[in-house]
């Protein structure tokens, strides 16, 4: 799921708004069934090893965790106590120890994705049986088979289908009427559309005010997919990029659009969040030496409208829909304001200066914790970023230093094609070299030849 979604709750939170966010996990399924038999491994097991993967990504990517999490195996009671309420409510009928939903009882079948019957294709999650009254109708409870997991029913042993579950563990935890739903745009239909269906065949008062749906992840433009071999996971993309330049890059696309995912993107986003975190490392290495007590009278007309400005975005813009890269975009002028004000001389001399940063640096601060952003140091950050853009390259700090000694050494005795030739050699991995009053330094850089994509694609 997209981060905008998963930063919902910290806007939310943000208004003064109780979140209670329910985040379940599906533990006995077709897929993992199959899968724990050919590893030979207890079904449930499995699942929990996965599950405790995906929470140790969550915490990598500064996702707040939930208010409950609960799991399918956890929760058999109350899914068979929804399937009975559906049955005696006249909407699913038994065969054989199976009991299916009978979708030409809910002739408000389809309404959220605006689909009809006939797109429900057998196959597709959707058992192929003779048996069932539509080939649409789908398995609330599935009878035993040898070689799979099952608890007792009034129906026979067995285990739920695939739907049935999200219904009875939300009702659960948030009872049948709740404000938000979110699930990728893969299952509006049939998922979150079966769903709806029988949550209201349980409780004709079931009723979600919005349902949310992120779009899918491509890679170079191509759906991510392990039969194209271009499927990878968190941990190894966060192996090479800090988290929160993964998080950035997440953000940096609404969250129903597809997001493209490319060696470049990753080190565009890896670039800029470097560039956000050395602005405000620096701003606070200032301001560590001022102690100014801010007035709203006290800032020039200029800052106080770009901090306006700025706010008045955000507010608009996450309103709208959790338009996340919008507010990265707008972030771009009160960080360039912040930038003039600490190193061009014009800015140095500004009145009011130390009071103009802490404003900027205070709502750019408060942004990047609404949307999960802010490291709990920059210093910090900044170093676990220069340590991942050497790994990327390749190369040491201590050989990167070094190159820096031979190039100073060449400028010194005027061999400038061989200082430039290391500057570029340098650059063609990622890093850049800074020249100031006080030396040389280096920070991690888009890499030469994916900067000249950019210009291309640009």
């Amino acid at each position: 799921m997209s981060l905008s979604i998963f930063s919902t709750g910290r806007y939310l939170r943000h208004f003064g708004y109780q979140v209670c966010y329910v985040r379940n996990f599906t533990d006995v399924d077709d897929k993992i069934i199959a899968r724990a038999n050919e590893l030979g491994e207890d079904p449930i097991s499995l699942s929990r090893r996965y599950c405790e993967e995906f929470q140790r990504d969550m915490v990598y990517l500064h996702c707040l965790p939930p208010s409950f999490e609960p799991r399918v195996s956890d929760h058999m009671l109350q899914i068979i106590d929804m399937i009975k309420q559906i049955l005696n409510n006249g909407y699913a009928y038994k065969i054989d120890g199976d009991v299916y939903f009978n979708i030409d009882k809910f002739p408000e079948y389809g309404r959220l994705s605006g689909r009809k019957l006939e797109d429900n294709r057998a196959g597709e999650r959707v058992a192929v049986d003779s048996r069932k009254k539509n080939p649409a109708d789908f398995a609330l409870w599935k009878s035993a088979k040898e070689g799979e997991p099952f608890w007792e029913s009034p129906w026979g042993p067995g285990r739920p289908g695939w739907h049935i579950e999200c219904s009875a563990m939300s009702a659960a935890y948030l009872g049948y009427s709740f404000d938000i739903h979110g699930g990728g745009v893969d299952l509006v239909f049939p998922h979150h559309e079966n769903e709806i269906a029988q949550s209201c065949a349980a409780c004709n008062q079931s009723n979600i005010s919005y349902w949310i749906h992120n779009g899918f992840v491509t890679v170079d433009s191509e759906k991510m997919s392990k039969s194209l071999g271009n499927f990878f996971t968190i941990r190894q993309v966060i192996d090479l990029h800090h988290p929160l330049a993964l998080r950035l890059f997440l953000m940096g696309t609404h969250y129903r659009s597809p997001i493209n995912y490319s060696d470049v993107q990753l080190e565009s986003a890896s670039d800029r969040i470097f560039y956000i975190y050395q602005t405000l490392h620096d701003c606070e290495n200032v301001l560590s030496q001022n102690d100014v007590a801010i007035r709203v009278d006290s800032i020039p007309h200029d800052i106080a409208c770009c901090v306006d400005s700025f706010q008045d975005i955000f507010m608009s813009a996450m309103s709208d829909d959790l338009l996340t890269p919008v507010v990265l975009a707008a972030m771009s002028e009160p960080l360039k304001t912040i930038n003039d004000l600490l190193h061009t001389r014009k800015g140095k001399k500004q009145e009011l200066r130390i009071e103009s940063l802490t404003a900027l640096e205070k709502i750019i601060r408060n942004v990047l914790t609404v949307l999960g952003m802010m490291p709990q140091s920059y210093s910090e950050v900044l170093q676990q970023l220069r340590e991942k853009a050497l790994k990327r390259a390749k190369i040491t700090e201590d050989q990167v230093l070094k190159k820096i000694e031979e190039r100073t050494a060449a400028r010194r005795n005027k061999e400038f094609e061989k200082s430039d030739a290391i500057r570029k050699d340098l650059a063609v991995v990622g890093i850049a070299l800074m020249d100031s009053a006080d030396g040389t330094t280096w920070r991690p850089a888009v890499p030469l030849a994916l900067q000249e994509q950019q210009v291309v694609a640009t």
